[in-house]
């Protein structure tokens, strides 16, 4: 094991051993080659530096109890990052080569699995981008693809305690009909000004209202919301949300336990309404929201009175976790034990 505080870890970048990379040229897929080097070369002429053809997913790893390592649905992953390969015109990563080498990274950087017990994981980051050079927006005809890793500790420093929030309204995540549906670097450069704005607020992440209306909630920061009200699971439906694999988890797992569900447009007016409020993705699974506050007018909604996440999300975020680090029987088949 690696001499890292594992139970203290942010989530950010640690230097790793290896990393796994793989060209589109020619019209082909290349061979995965293995690197040390945390740097690329790339064309300064490049379409991922000057038209945005760039996608990532965000995935992990973990150790369970009889310290195997398990992968958490990766095809989804996959899936996910082919779609958004074809949003912006890019190389699609087949599938056989997204697994081989997700599971190299993870095998060759075993010992910065965290152990089982920390609370953390081995985050995996996949990122595909033009390589190729163009003068003129049209898409290139060289793509590169990339795994590295990272060990990382929860996405918000409460970890799965009540987080703060604030709702924004002078700035959208993405446009309806935009790219706001796939994992693309873009979405994520529009939503710094907002993230520098409720961090000089005192809050963890904004809360997007739709880009249209300003009148239905769209996402937090880096994740989908959740609400639950009379036993009903509650997301929002808007074509402008990223499709977060946590949250269709939570979906299928909140029936499974006999809760229903509803995915559906959720006006922010009604956020008074909720018995317990949530961000939900890979890197937080879910973060309870304790306070909203609306820039605006300056209105504060408080959840969690206190001080702990509510019954629900609780049960659903042990269930989870429990799933993905193999402490509880998996019904859905999602996890898949790597053979290390």
């Amino acid at each position: 094991m690696q001499n890292l505080n594992w139970s203290e870890l942010p989530f950010g970048y640690v230097k790793t051993k290896y990393n796994l990379r793989s060209v589109f040229k020619n019209g082909k897929w290349g061979d995965i080659e293995i690197s040390d080097s945390e740097h690329v070369s790339v064309h300064i002429a490049a379409t991922g530096l000057h038209y945005g053809q760039e996608a990532f997913e965000g995935m992990k790893a973990y150790r369970g109890k009889d310290g195997k390592i398990r992968l958490f649905r990766w095809i989804e992953n996959c899936k996910r990052m082919q779609r958004s390969a074809e949003g912006i015109m890019m190389e699609e990563v087949p599938k056989e080569l997204f697994y081989n080498m997700i599971t190299k990274a993870v095998e060759l950087n075993l010992d910065f699995v965290p152990p089982y017990g920390t609370g953390a994981a081995l985050y995996i980051r996949p990122f595909l981008f033009g390589s190729g050079p163009r003068v003129g927006v049209q898409p290139a005809d060289e793509y590169t693809f990339i795994v590295f890793v990272s060990p990382v500790g929860p996405y918000f420093k409460e970890g799965f305690n009540p987080v703060k929030i604030a709702v924004v309204r002078d700035s959208d995540r993405a446009a309806p009909q935009g790219t706001g549906h796939i994992k693309v670097g873009g979405n994520y450069a529009a939503s710094l000004k907002s993230i520098k704005r409720v961090k000089g607020e005192g809050y963890g992440s904004p809360m997007y209202l739709d880009a249209k209306e300003k009148k239905y909630i769209d996402e937090i920061g880096a994740a989908n919301f959740f609400a639950i009200k009379k036993n009903t699971y509650i997301t929002p439906k808007s074509p402008s949300i990223l499709p977060s694999i946590t949250n269709m988890s939570l979906e299928q797992l909140a029936q499974h336990l006999g809760y229903k569900t509803e995915r559906r447009p959720v006006e922010f007016d009604e956020i008074e309404t909720f018995e317990e409020i949530g961000a939900c993705g890979t890197a937080a699974i879910i973060s309870p929201i304790g306070e909203i506050k609306d820039l605006d007018n300056g209105k504060i909604y408080k959840f969690c009175k206190d001080g702990k996440a509510g019954p629900v999300s609780t049960k659903l975020y042990e269930t989870l976790v429990g799933i993905q680090y193999g402490d509880i029987e998996d019904p859905f088949e999602w996890v898949t034990v790597l053979d290390l």
